[in-house]
């Protein structure tokens, strides 16, 4: 599994979401790796790390990212997850295999006409950044396009660097497992808690105005995990990384400056 590893202390896993790659945590890692050792990885089927066989679903990706937590010696480091990189932090937490966890608007708690509208909008994105890619560079500079593009994910799409933007889409028009996930997701059971320890820090952040994963669904995550804590990002769509870095950045560092004993 691809992975970039920058900065020295306390261990810190990012796992980035639907279509993304490690570089979607440009905004916050240069801050996060001044105080942590940051690992970020690209999941299977994303960025620079080949597809497996099962990559085209959920439990797929869980099971290569317990995989990769197991053969590096990472079993109860700290993680921080975006969207569907959420979810699998989620997961990891409800099987015991992590420490503190950062959810960030977190995919898997949607419900009836939720699982139709994520499906197909969502899915008519991907199809249409496939058609448009070779145009995303200009697209991209533009402040109009960018709003267009990115209304349904930022709250302030207009505001976002161009090159990040740019970065994200190109990646999300290449990933080669992007449809057969979308499916999957939204057609698949709803995410169950507990964690297994109840003793390590979860906290849920959800943005209030995130018209992917409706603000709606952050009662169910904190009823599946009665333990975390709802964080509220204020002006905020899908990626707090995106609308609010600071505070993100604020977010994740004082949720993992817990007494978790192991990914030191």
């Amino acid at each position: 599994m691809n992975e970039v590893q920058r900065g020295a202390g306390r261990k810190l896993l990012l796992i980035h979401g639907l279509g993304g790659s490690w570089r979607s945590w440009s905004t916050i890692i240069g801050a996060l790796s001044a105080e942590r050792t940051v690992i970020a990885i690209d999941l299977p089927g994303h960025g620079a790390t080949p597809a497996e066989q099962d990559s085209g679903t959920f439990d797929g990706l869980v099971g290569s990212v317990d995989r990769y937590i197991a053969d590096n010696g990472l079993d109860g480091i700290d993680v921080v997850g975006s969207s569907m990189g959420a979810r699998i932090v989620l997961e990891l937490a409800r099987r015991g295999r992590v420490g503190n966890v950062v959810a960030l608007d977190p995919g898997g708690f949607w419900r009836g006409w939720e699982r139709t509208f994520f499906k197909s909008t969502i899915g008519v994105s991907g199809r249409l950044l496939r058609a448009i890619r070779p145009f995303l560079p200009s697209l991209s500079k533009n402040a109009a396009s960018r709003t267009a593009l990115l209304v349904q994910l930022s709250a302030r799409p207009w505001a976002l660097d161009p090159k990040v933007v740019e970065t994200d889409l190109v990646s999300l028009s290449k990933t080669p497992t992007f449809d057969a996930l979308v499916h999957d997701l939204a057609n698949g059971p709803e995410q169950t808690g507990p964690a297994a320890d109840p003793t390590r820090r979860i906290v849920i952040g959800w943005g209030r105005h995130d018209r992917l994963c409706l603000p709606r669904q952050a009662a169910r995550a904190k009823l599946a995990f009665p333990s975390a804590d709802l964080h509220w990002f204020e002006a905020c769509g899908h990626f707090p990384m995106w609308d609010q870095p600071d505070e993100a950045i604020a977010v994740i560092l004082a949720a993992t400056s817990g007494d978790s004993t192991a990914g030191r």
